[in-house]
C-alpha cells in the first residue's frame, strides 16, 4: 500500500492478538513499528519477531505520563511518528447489575481513558507538523451493545465519537482519524470468557460467515487506513464482523 514504508506507527496492545497480527502486516508494509504494551517483554519480542527496526516498550497506557515520555522515546529512536493504531483494550464479561465500580474503573481507563492519554500525546505532535493517520480499534459493542459487556460497549462508544470529533477538528492539517469496528474474535482474551466453547458455537450460528474473527482478519483494513490511498477516508466507522452487524 502507498505511504507506508518507512512510516513511524505506533501499535498499542501488539505484543498479542489483533496488535500483534497489525504490527506483523505494517511492518510487511515497510512501515517503521513502535509496539507499546503493557507486557514489556512481550513487546520486545514481538518487535524482534517481526523485524524491520521494529521496537518495543513496556507502558500502561493508563499513565499519562508514561505515555508522553514514551511517544518522546519513540520519536528520538524511529523518527516522527506518522500513524498511530489504538488497539490496546480489555475487558471482562459481567452482567452490568453484577458488576461494581472497582471493575468499571478498570475498564474504563483502559479501554476510554488509555485511547484518550495516547492520542493526545501523539496527535499533538501530528498537529504541528500537519500530516497523520490515526485508527481506533473500538468494537461492533460500542455500535449496537453486546449482552455482558455493558461498560466496554460505553468506552467503546466513546472511541467511536471521539475519533469522529477529531476527525473534523484535524481535516485541515490533514490528519485522518477513523474506527474499526472487530465483531467477535478469537483471542486469548475472548477464551478466557468461553471456556466451555458455548459463546464460540452459539456466534458461529449468528455469523453469516459462520465463524469467529480471527486476528489476521483485521490487519489488511487496518493499513489501508493508514496508507495513503486512504487519504480522502476519514470520520469513519467500518465494521469487520462476518457479517454479524451490516450498517451503510
Amino acid at each position: 500500500m502507498r505511504g507506508l514504508k518507512d512510516k513511524v506507527v505506533i501499535v498499542t496492545g501488539g505484543a498479542s492478538g489483533i496488535g500483534r497480527a497489525v504490527s506483523g502486516r505494517l511492518a510487511e508494509e515497510g512501515a517503521k513499528v513502535a509496539i507499546l504494551d503493557l507486557n514489556g517483554d512481550g513487546a520486545r519480542a514481538a518487535a524482534g519477531e517481526i523485524g524491520n527496526g521494529a521496537r518495543g516498550y513496556a507502558l500502561d497506557i493508563v499513565n499519562h505520563g508514561a505515555v508522553v515520555a514514551a511517544v518522546d522515546q519513540v520519536e528520538n529512536d524511529l523518527g516522527p511518528v506518522g500513524g498511530l493504531v489504538n488497539n490496546a483494550g480489555w475487558d471482562k464479561m459481567v452482567p452490568f447489575l453484577k458488576s461494581d465500580p472497582e471493575l468499571w474503573k478498570k475498564i474504563v481507563d483502559i479501554n476510554l481513558f488509555g485511547p484518550v492519554n495516547v492520542t493526545h500525546a501523539v496527535l499533538s505532535k501530528m498537529a504541528e507538523r500537519g500530516a497523520g493517520r490515526i485508527v481506533s480499534v473500538a468494537s461492533d459493542a460500542g455500535r449496537v451493545g453486546s449482552t455482558g459487556e455493558g461498560v466496554y460497549s460505553y468506552c467503546k462508544g466513546g472511541v467511536i465519537a471521539f475519533m469522529k470529533t477529531l476527525a473534523r477538528e484535524h481535516a485541515r492539517q490533514q490528519i485522518t482519524c477513523n474506527t474499526v469496528c472487530p465483531g467477535p474474535t478469537q483471542t486469548p482474551l475472548f477464551d478466557g470468557f468461553d471456556p466451555d466453547g458455548k459463546i464460540k458455537t452459539a456466534l458461529e450460528r449468528s455469523i453469516p460467515l459462520r465463524r469467529l474473527g480471527q486476528p489476521e482478519d483485521y490487519p489488511g483494513m487496518i493499513a489501508f487506513l493508514l496508507s495513503d490511498d486512504a487519504a480522502f477516508i476519514t470520520g469513519q466507522v467500518i465494521s469487520v464482523s462476518g457479517g454479524l452487524t451490516m450498517n451503510g
